[in-house]
This record gives C-alpha cells, structure tokens and sequence, in this order.
C-alpha cells in the first residue's frame, strides 16, 4: 500500500510541474500532440488546433498544451534520433506535407517491421516524387527526417524522365531498375499528370465495360469519336457487334443493327437485351 501510495503522489507531482515544462513534438493539422515524462505519456490537444509543424509546447492544463515557439533543426534531429529510421522514395503527395513512399528495400522493411507496404510520410519538408528519404517511426506514425544524399541521382532522373514521356509501368525498364522502383513508379504514374489522359480512358473502359455486364455483355474494344464512343462487344451468345453510345448518358446514337429508328430509346444496357432478343427470334 505504501508503494502505491508513494506512486500516486509522483504521478500527483508529475502532473503538478507539467504547466512548468516545455516539450517539442511533431503536430499534423487538426491532430494531437505527445510527450513521455517518467515512463507516462501524455496526449495533449494543440492549440492553435490548426498548427502543422514542429512545434515547442506547454501544457495550459491537462488536456491541452500551447505551442511556444517552432523547434529547430538541432532541436528536431535530436527528436528524431531516438526514431527507427527507414529509408523510402517518394510517390506523390497525399495532403499537405504528407507524401505516400514506398520502401527502397522491400526485405529489409519486411524483416524489420514485419510487413512490406506503401506508408504516409509526415511533415516532409524537402525532395520529390522519386526522392529516396529517411523517415522514422515512433511505433505509429511515420515522420520524415531528411533526404538521403547518398542515393543516386541517375535513377531519379530516369525516373521522371519517363513519367514525362508517359511511359506505363508495365514498359519501363532501364540499366539496374528494380522491383521497388516498379512499385513507386506505378503508384506515381496513378496520380500523375502526364498520365491524365490514360487515367480518362482506364475509367471510360470501365464504365463501358460495367454497363454491358449488367447487360448480359462483354466490351471487346471501343474507340473516341469526340462526344460519343464506336464501341465493339459481344453478347453472351458470342455474337459481335458494333455500337456508337452517347459519352453524356450512354445513349444509343447507333445501334449497329435494325431498330426501326428507335435507337435513342435505349441504353448500353438495355441494348444488350434488345440484342439478344432479336437474335433469339
């Protein structure tokens, strides 16, 4: 009873001088802040609440902490050097200053940490997509640390340079590429703008290819024609077709076959069973 009497007065001090102590944390948007004092950690919300950075902070209370000042460089790597460090190349941006990156060595994350993925890096203050970086975790959340100087730049250069000529991930190749190289460019080029145009028609493909599924149909090819698809697909008999279907609502413009001028009163999907009536008859 003793001990736990002396351990609540501690505990009962501790939090008494936590208004007198200062701590430096990393603090996303709208999120919290920790700290660690004799083995307990306290959460504390920011205030102001919309302060993303490093900050120094006081406790005004037991729920919520102030920010005094920004820390600096020194102050920060010193923070971070207590972290698990691991380096990553950079994808792309998720929001603000966090990026999305993927490990440099698969098999070294998956020894390390028991899982390989892609993770959401925070407070990245320098590089680019491709970028190799160190980041450090605290068990939880990955924070960025700095930009690896040591990596080499001809890969990163070859990198963007085929992301600009719209190269897809299935035909990049280059002198000493590997696995973990494919897996960034893939998740950049999914964001990407040079890739926009490929985006637009991975999604009209899908939408297409939905429509006539529901339909009872199977899209084998389609081409643009400005404000309405020439699609070709075939019916679940294996029978061919060719079809012009309005890009707005995926109307009938042209049902390829006779409908006694009432093509327009149809839909990709209801088209299909129109179709396949029509054969059956």
């Amino acid at each position: 009873m003793t001990n736990i009497r002396k351990l609540l007065n501690e505990l009962a001090n501790q939090e008494n001088q936590l208004p007198q102590t200062q701590f430096i944390a990393p603090c996303l948007n709208g999120g919290k802040v920790r700290t660690k004092m004799s083995g307990m950690i306290y959460t504390f919300t920011p205030k102001p609440r919309n302060f993303e950075g490093w900050g120094i902070f006081q406790p005004v209370d037991m729920q919520t902490a102030e920010i005094v000042d920004e820390a600096s460089l020194p102050q920060i790597g010193e923070y971070l050097k207590h972290l698990q460090p691991l380096k990553l190349r950079l994808a792309h941006v998720l929001q603000r200053q966090t990026w999305l990156a993927y490990p440099v060595n698969e098999a070294d994350m998956q020894q390390r940490y028991g899982v390989c993925k892609p993770l959401a890096i925070n407070l990245v203050s320098d590089g680019t997509r491709f970028d190799v970086i160190v980041a450090r975790t605290d068990g939880m959340t990955w924070w960025f640390d700095e930009c690896d100087r040591g990596s080499d730049p001809f890969v990163v250069q070859k990198l963007q340079a085929n992301i600009k000529k719209a190269i897809l991930p299935k035909q990049l190749h280059f002198k000493g590429i590997t696995p973990e190289m494919r897996t960034v460019y893939d998740l950049v080029a999914q964001k990407a703008q040079e890739f926009d145009g490929l985006h637009q028609q991975k999604r009209d493909e899908n939408r297409l290819r939905e429509a006539l599924k529901l339909g009872g149909g199977e899209l084998h090819e389609f081409r643009d024609r400005k404000d309405h698809w020439v699609i070709e697909w075939i019916t679940g008999d294996g029978e061919h077709h060719n079809s012009a279907i309005s890009k707005s609502d995926l109307t009938v413009i042209s049902a390829g076959i006779c409908l006694s001028g009432e093509d327009k009163k149809f839909d990709l999907q209801s088209l299909v069973t129109v179709v396949e009536q029509r054969d059956n008859d």
